[in-house]
């Protein structure tokens, strides 16, 4: 049996066949870019109905090219804590609000949770602009006209496809309305929301899979009798393709934004160890959950400098970053995107700091890549409180598999810690394929990690440089 991984990604959205040991197929990929629109005020959306349209470009292009045989299993990959308002009829009434928008605020005189630490212990979130808690009577606020439900992105694009297709228990705990422990809708969540459980989707079952719609069936008879696994939240599924499911091993990942995270087995019911007030945790699935910390900046940081700082590409870029050392570059505040939860710096928050007439373009990236090191040790420090030892990290995400310096920053950065990564890149939709098998207690084997130690300077080897994540 073959499986077909989906990445619902911000900046992507990717489909890859993989085989029945989560292992990618060499060359078969097929990868749509989004248009994520986003402004100063702290606008981050994009259009539920394009980005559904991509999707099934993807699978398209799989099917006419023959890649999708003798596949069993959809799993799936995709982005935490967007929400999108609909009619009645099912329309969207606007754009999905994703992560990164920091637009939405609390009502005036509007009250958050009788016990916050409470409430932050039971559903691993804060009453916070990222969460459906703060962002459902924002965007009823905003809405001129009557909204119906709401769901997330994963909903709104599987049940263009799927007989049905409610929320994961990975989904629905980023969304901040979720009790952890009891897998139900927490009450007062649901208050501070302003919403009935009718206009929110119905929860995954354990062991429920969804199946193709006719219609769609028909166009991919390849997938016909195909199961579809719930949507893993996409920082779960990386910790998992990172090979890091154990307190023993945190995953830093850096794509488009970037995560700290630590996973632990803790099935549905059982006490949960005291979550610090400024990590989150979300449910991985009924029997896991990831603790951490989450960073508006990451691969888009050197977007932004390439873009405006038209800074050389491949091996010549990675040769001017090899004369910065690691800890050099200009000293920078890396939240240009502004905080996420719990905090509350606004989009625009970054800094550079020092400049000269010396200063170069090179030495702006690297000090970005810095600043954002810096705040992830930080947030690790936190998290190995919560277990009284260090650990070992493990790098991941397209964003640190392409650049040799950054890995190498991290390693220096967080030593003495060993620091390894993963080589390779598609570690969410591993990760969900590996979930959704049950066999997330093999994904350390599975892993493909190498030693930062044991790299070879990019200018020496003569491939090709890959693409930084846009």
């Amino acid at each position: 049996m073959n499986i077909l991984a989906l990445d619902l990604g911000t900046s992507s959205v990717r489909g890859l066949v993989l085989s029945g040991d989560a292992q990618p197929m060499p060359g078969v990929l097929a990868r749509r870019k989004v248009n994520l629109a986003s402004g100063d005020d702290g606008t981050g959306t994009l259009s539920g109905p394009d980005y559904r349209t991509l999707l099934v470009e993807c699978l398209d292009e799989l099917a006419e090219s023959g890649q999708l045989r003798d596949i069993g299993l959809v799993a799936i990959s995709a982005q935490w804590h967007s929400v999108l308002p609909l009619g009645r009829d099912g329309a969207p009434l606007g754009p999905v609000v994703t992560w990164l928008d920091t637009r939405p605020t609390a009502a005036k005189g509007a009250a958050g949770p009788v016990d916050p630490d409470d409430f932050h212990q039971r559903t691993g979130c804060w009453w916070h602009r990222s969460y459906w808690s703060m962002r459902l009577p924002w965007l009823r606020a905003q809405s001129g006209t009557s909204i119906a439900r709401f769901v997330g992105l994963p909903e709104y694009v599987l049940g263009e496809l799927l007989e049905a297709a409610p929320m994961s228990i990975s989904q629905a705990s980023g969304t901040g309305l979720l009790d952890l422990g009891s897998l139900r809708w927490d009450e007062e969540a649901l208050v501070l929301a302003g919403a009935r459980p009718g206009e929110l989707p119905p929860l995954w079952e354990l062991n429920w899979h969804g199946r193709l719609r006719s219609d769609w069936a028909r166009r991919w008879p390849q997938l016909a009798e195909a199961r579809w696994a719930p949507p893993v939240g996409d920082g779960g599924a990386s910790n998992v393709g990172s090979g890091c499911v154990d307190p023993s091993r945190a995953a830093i990942t850096v794509g488009t934004s970037a995560a700290v995270r630590l996973m632990q087995r803790i099935p549905a019911g059982e006490p949960m160890p005291r979550l610090p007030e400024r990590l989150w945790r979300y449910r991985v699935d009924h029997e896991h959950v990831v603790t951490g910390a989450a960073y508006s900046s990451g691969g888009n940081l050197f977007a932004w400098a390439q873009r405006e700082l038209r800074l050389p590409a491949g091996d010549e870029l990675d040769a001017a970053l090899a004369l910065v050392p690691p800890g050099g570059g200009q000293p920078a505040d890396p939240r240009f995107g502004g905080d996420r939860a719990p905090g509350v710096a606004p989009a625009g928050t970054g800094e550079l700091r020092g400049l000269s007439f010396g200063t170069t373009a090179v030495d702006i990236l690297a000090g970005l890549m810095q600043g954002l090191c810096g705040l992830v040790a930080d947030d690790l420090a936190v998290l190995e409180s919560t277990i009284d030892s260090p650990v070992d990290v493990v790098l991941g995400g397209g964003a640190v598999a392409a650049s040799v310096w950054w890995r190498q920053a991290f390693a220096s950065t967080l030593a003495p810690r060993p620091v390894s990564h993963q080589r390779n890149p598609e570690v969410g939709a591993t990760g969900a394929a590996l979930v959704a098998m049950g066999r997330c207690c093999d994904a350390t084997e599975l892993a493909d990690i190498g030693r930062t130690d044991e790299l070879v300077p990019p200018t020496t080897t003569g491939r090709p440089h890959p693409q930084y994540p846009s």
